[in-house]
């Protein structure tokens, strides 16, 4: 439970930056339609809410479960490799090789999450590119999707 407590501090405290970075966010002149303060804002909100749920609620005190190190190693691993790829790779061939490590590390086999990976990241980028006119990174392959 103190756990708990420690993560939610931590989340308040870390969405509280993001507040502060994420508001003073300006461009010149609009690029989206959404603008580029609104997503650091919304996210934010929804991490300060889970973190002010987990200072809040009730719970038993029992012992601290052991927890998996190495899963939250290879985790961070792969976040900061997908951080690394992301702009010369491009979104879509990024997620996918980011999707196949996060599925093998939850169980899957690779196949499965290289085709989670697949379809997960062009639906994405077209959800993002098409209907939201977000701009991604497109990559080597940028006018195949």
């Amino acid at each position: 439970m103190m756990t708990d407590r420690l993560l939610g501090a931590t989340a308040i405290a870390v969405a509280a930056i993001m507040l502060m970075f994420g508001y003073g966010l300006q461009a010149p002149f609009a690029y989206e339609p959404v603008g580029p303060r609104a997503f650091p804002i919304i996210a934010a909100a929804m991490i300060g809410l889970c973190g002010v749920i987990l200072l809040l609620k009730p719970g038993k005190s029992a012992a601290e479960p052991a927890g998996p190190i190495a899963a939250i190693a290879a985790l961070s691993g792969c976040l900061a490799g997908y951080a690394l790829l992301f702009q010369s790779l491009g979104f879509v061939i990024a997620t996918t090789i980011f999707m196949i490590p996060i599925a093998m590390i939850f169980g899957a086999k690779w196949w499965q999450g290289a085709l989670t990976g697949v379809v997960l990241a062009v639906s994405s980028y077209l959800l993002f590119d098409q209907l939201l006119e977000v701009v991604l990174p497109a990559g080597p392959f940028g006018g195949i999707v």
